[in-house]
């Protein structure tokens, strides 16, 4: 089982000059976010969030604006505190770290990334991606070993000496992502770090991130408005609304179960052809009855984890139900053409 290295157990986040007195009532009497904006005067920033998130695992938090997300994200490595609730991250309580233990932690285990990167003008490429070692206290000879190392890592290998003024917006992207390795991380927190680029662009940068996170086994939360790259991306995806964390699930749960209509509005127009998987639309085999002509032992196999795009390819070159084997080889459902066209249908059989 994955340990876990990011732990947010009931955490709220209330702004104001009454934001204890607001959070007392919400305890007692079960306030809404709107009514503690009008007896109080405070804004719920977020409500009672709680969620795990496992090594390497890449947890994608996504919502319209001003639904909490950045909020939420910024309370991992204490740039907000929160009212009320707990947050442990690589097993430090982080809601009563400070001082020097905080900056150590920020310096050394949580790497940032932000929209706009915020880069430093004066310096070239190379001392902007050992800038946060520079405040460590490394000597140069060790910052600008740690730069290039990072800069070859995002394929800027050439620009070190150029200036941020003379990159593409991608291209400065990939210096802050460089920045964000070079204290080599534990815990990478992302906050929609490629919503403003051009589409192809931005799909260029997920690639090159989903293959570092895979390679450097980096734990991540990524922050995005956008479902399409939530669902590329991430291993489990946290849908917020107005504070509140709405549903957790993976790419397929969101997808084929959506929690409420709030999230089934947002997944209506996502093809599901890559999403769903056998396993999920599958008939047991035990429970199969073949129909006249139908002999399984003719069928082709496909793995549990084969997804509807994959299994309609399959189904064109027979007229068998296709036979589903799990991990070990071992044939443990089937899928009829029928079922099959329900699951493209639903998502679901």
């Amino acid at each position: 089982m994955s340990e876990d290295v990011i732990v947010l157990d009931n955490v709220w986040k209330i702004f104001g000059e009454r934001a204890l007195e607001a959070m007392d009532a919400v305890e007692k009497r079960g306030l809404t976010k709107p009514e503690v904006l009008q007896e109080f005067g405070a804004v719920v920033g977020i409500a009672n969030c709680s969620f795990k998130v496992g090594r390497g695992e890449i947890f994608c938090v996504m919502g319209l604006s001003g639904s909490g997300k950045s909020t939420m994200v910024r309370h991992l490595n204490q740039l907000i505190a929160p009212t009320s609730g707990k947050i442990t991250v690589l097993g430090k309580d982080m809601v009563n770290l400070a001082g020097e233990e905080l900056r150590e932690m920020r310096a050394n285990h949580i790497g940032m990334v932000f929209q706009h990167m915020a880069l430093l003008p004066h310096r070239t490429v190379r001392d902007n991606v050992g800038f946060p070692l520079q405040v460590r206290g490394e000597p140069k000879s060790i910052r600008w070993e740690i730069s290039q190392k990072c800069l070859n890592l995002v394929n800027l290998d050439g620009y070190e000496d150029r200036f941020p003024r003379e990159l593409s917006g991608g291209m400065q992207q990939r210096v802050g992502l460089a920045r964000a390795l070079a204290s080599d991380p534990e815990v990478l927190l992302m906050d929609e770090p490629f919503s403003a680029l051009d589409p192809l662009i931005r799909r260029q940068l997920q690639d090159q991130f989903m293959a570092l996170s895979a390679e450097l086994n980096k734990t991540t939360v990524f922050i995005t408005h956008d479902l399409d790259e939530a669902i590329r991306i991430g291993d489990r995806i946290a849908i917020m609304k107005d504070g509140l964390i709405v549903q957790i699930g993976t790419p397929e749960d969101i997808v084929t179960k959506p929690a409420d209509d709030y999230v089934r509005d947002f997944v209506e127009g996502i093809s599901k052809l890559k999403l769903v998987f056998a396993h999920s639309i599958m008939e047991k085999i035990s429970k199969y009855k073949p129909t006249r002509g139908q002999n399984l032992a003719k069928s082709p196999r496909a793995h549990h984890g084969t997804n509807l795009d994959q299994l309609i390819d399959i189904a064109t070159t027979t007229d068998q139900p296709i036979v589903i084997q799990n991990d070990k080889g071992k044939d443990v459902g089937v899928i009829s053409k029928s079922r099959l066209l329900k699951g493209i249908q639903g998502g679901k059989a």
